[in-house]
């Protein structure tokens, strides 16, 4: 749990920073730094939604992902959650709200190959090396998005660790299910998302992304039960009506 932790911490004082930041920048320049940061966003995006290798897959994961989420009305009841710490530190004139910040970073520090892969192998053979190295990169952009989106982000070292910290204590369960394509076509769904939160950042669309999420659990899940869609499809080709 040592690369873990100091992910944790990484985000903790690169959102500590950020909110520091933020209280001298005027609001034209908050904006500004909004829609650039919606452009590296959408970035991201795109460079991880190259991983996957199947568009069956993402297709059904995303749209079967946003049924699910939609029907227990995820986004929903993250901004209950997230209106009594949002009373105490957004004011009235604040366009991004708690739920917002905490939504897009745990997107960005959660979603992609380095928190999956590094936290098997922290939690397989206790090699914490690909963690650490992440904890570096999420350090800068943890000070970006909290100078931009506020509290929210400090807040998503929360589910960074439950995530991060529930992948390395059953890596080994999680581990047979977890191939290298498995985790890209996770990868991929997860971009999509990403590619969400660049187009809403910029104001271009208003994206309920947290409904979206069960698509990242299900598409590794889709990806291993193919090959029984496979037979089953062969099967049925094979029977004479």
């Amino acid at each position: 749990m040592l690369g873990v932790i100091i992910n944790v911490l990484t985000v903790l004082i690169g959102s500590s920073i950020g909110l520091l930041f933020k209280k001298g920048i005027p609001q034209r320049v908050s904006n500004a730094a909004m829609t650039g940061l919606g452009v590296c966003t959408l970035y991201i995006g795109i460079t991880g939604s190259l991983c996957g290798q199947n568009v069956l897959i993402i297709i059904a994961s995303t749209i079967i992902g946003a049924i699910v989420g939609t029907i227990i009305d995820i986004d929903g009841n993250i901004n209950k959650l997230a209106n009594k710490v949002e009373s105490k530190f957004r004011k009235n004139t604040k366009k991004i709200s708690v739920a917002e910040g905490i939504i897009t970073a745990t997107l960005l520090f959660c979603v992609g190959s380095m928190t999956v892969t590094g936290s098997l192998l922290a939690g397989l053979i206790g090699d914490n090396s690909v963690l650490i190295t992440k904890a570096m990169l999420d350090l800068v952009s943890s000070t970006m998005l909290a100078s931009s989106l506020g509290i929210g982000v400090l807040l998503a070292a929360i589910p960074l660790f439950l995530i991060q910290g529930g992948l390395v204590i059953f890596a080994d369960f999680l581990s047979p299910f977890l191939s290298v394509e498995a985790i890209n076509e996770m990868t991929c769904v997860g971009s999509l998302l990403i590619i969400m939160i660049g187009t809403n950042l910029m104001g271009i669309t208003k994206i309920k992304v947290a409904d979206y999420l069960p698509a990242i659990v299900l598409a590794p899940v889709i990806y291993n039960l193919t090959p029984y869609f496979k037979r089953f499809s062969e099967l049925f080709m094979n029977i004479k009506f």
